[in-house]
């Protein structure tokens, strides 16, 4: 089989491999599509407090109806970035030794909202701070998520006639998290899924279409270099065929 024939060929494989739904490759026959775990997470995107003053963090998650009972529920908090050091974890207990004595998390298991309180801020705690939601369910196992914006909070200078006690900015922004398109294909409010298996479930259409752009550019430069070929060849036969014609008319002449 030619190469013109191949390379389009192996295309159109390409492509139905990228169209098959991930489940139908794991078994002899098709498989039903699996049941998606579907979840959020919510946070304020910005606020601000006064040094030495104290900030209450409030967050809210939720995840599938359908999960059955749920065990396990484990909260933590980033700090900095979305893959920044933990400075919280309710299992194990852990505290950054820069929040020593200075957090406090006002939430329970069997709530799907609560707050990261700091106290006495100092002006090194301004940053993004990212809560992770991490639980095993009936339905669809272990399963962990995390809020990709999170909330940037703001110290400013503590005003002389300010008060110590808990404070919240006034201009506190929207709480509406970005629209994003999570692993899982669906859409989500502002976190992502943390899964290895929907890591794979993402990688491996990415790749299979990126193989299939390279064979459709490899297939065009092809063909593209075989047409000039045919286009040198034709002016060069007929200048040959004219030089032959120059001579016969020139013995004619004769």
């Amino acid at each position: 089989m030619g190469l013109p024939l191949l390379l389009p060929l192996l295309l159109l494989l390409l492509l139905l491999l990228l169209l098959l739904p991930p489940a139908s490759l794991q078994g002899d026959h098709w498989a039903q599509p699996k049941a998606l775990f579907h979840f959020g997470m919510n946070q304020q995107k910005q606020l601000s407090a006064p040094e030495g003053g104290s900030i209450r963090i409030p967050f809210s998650f939720d995840y599938s109806q359908d999960s059955g009972s749920v065990s396990n529920v484990k909260i933590s908090w980033r700090w900095k970035h979305f893959h920044g050091d933990f400075i919280y974890k309710t299992t194990p207990r852990l505290i950054h030794k820069n929040f020593k004595n200075r957090l406090l998390l006002n939430w329970e298991e069997d709530m799907k909202n609560g707050s990261l309180q700091i106290s006495n801020l100092r002006r090194e705690d301004e940053g993004s701070y990212f809560c992770q939601v991490e639980m095993i369910t009936e339905k669809y196992g272990e399963q962990k998520w995390q809020s990709i914006q999170g909330t940037e909070l703001t110290i400013t200078h503590a005003a002389k006639t300010a008060t110590p006690g808990p404070t919240t900015s006034a201009s506190t922004a929207a709480t509406t998290a970005a629209d994003l398109w999570d692993l899982e294909g669906k859409r989500s409010s502002g976190s992502w899924l943390l899964n290895k298996e929907a890591v794979v479930r993402l990688a491996l259409p990415s790749a299979v279409l990126k193989i299939a752009i390279l064979g459709l550019m490899v297939f065009l430069r092809w063909k593209r270099s075989k047409g000039l070929q045919t286009k040198a060849r034709t002016p060069a036969r007929g200048s040959f065929q004219n030089l032959e014609e120059k001579y016969e008319n020139i013995g004619n002449k004769e």
